[in-house]
């Protein structure tokens, strides 16, 4: 089987997932390696209520399985007050057994967000999902100034991981810029993978 980027999101209103899509498509851009990617299910304010084991549609949900055994992951997220969304923590927060065992050491992980206002936390929500990557051993790859479109992005795009500006009503598309910056994110942590997990 082929080494894989995973590609984990959390999307409610879709955005989040377009940029996953784009992100995949880079990393399917470098040969000898693949995009695998994964959501996970929402939390219920209702703690009865539970999702069904099979999304009604998109892409699967995340196993443990697929974290552990990827050579590189792409980790994302709405903005939430500045943080990453609840249904991403709390996967995260599944994760005990792969940082006891150090499965996640020295592969590459990238972050990325989108966000209703173009203010409105981007930077600090990459962070926020970049501090448990951190605690796993990763080696965080970020989008770095040889990229042309954070000089010329008039919506989102940052050093620390590729954005969107979804706009009030999130239905604004993700610009040239940003869909270029997740693909090169796409690409970059693919070439990574291949350099840094045997």
């Amino acid at each position: 089987m082929a080494p894989y980027i995973l590609v984990l999101y959390y999307s409610r209103y879709g955005a989040t997932a377009q940029m996953a899509d784009h992100i995949a498509r880079g990393v399917e851009q470098v040969s000898g390696i693949e995009a695998r990617v994964r959501t996970v299910p929402s939390v219920s304010p209702t703690t009865e209520a539970t999702e069904d084991a099979v999304p009604a549609e998109g892409p699967p949900y995340v196993t443990l399985d697929d974290l552990k055994n990827c050579a590189g992951l792409a980790l994302g997220s709405p903005t939430r007050f500045g943080n990453m969304a609840a249904p991403l923590k709390y996967f995260l927060d599944s994760t005990s057994s792969l940082w006891l065992s150090g499965a996640l050491i020295g592969k590459p992980d990238g972050v990325f967000t989108s966000t209703a206002s173009l203010h409105g936390g981007q930077e600090t929500t990459l962070l926020s999902m970049m501090l448990p990557l951190l605690h796993h051993g990763a080696v965080i790859v970020g989008s770095p100034y040889s990229e042309k479109e954070l000089f010329t992005t008039q919506t989102g795009g940052t050093p620390y991981g590729p954005s969107h500006f979804a706009g009030s009503e999130s239905k604004n598309p993700l610009s040239t810029e940003e869909i270029t910056l997740c693909q090169h994110l796409g690409k970059r942590l693919a070439s990574l993978a291949l350099r840094l997990v045997p």
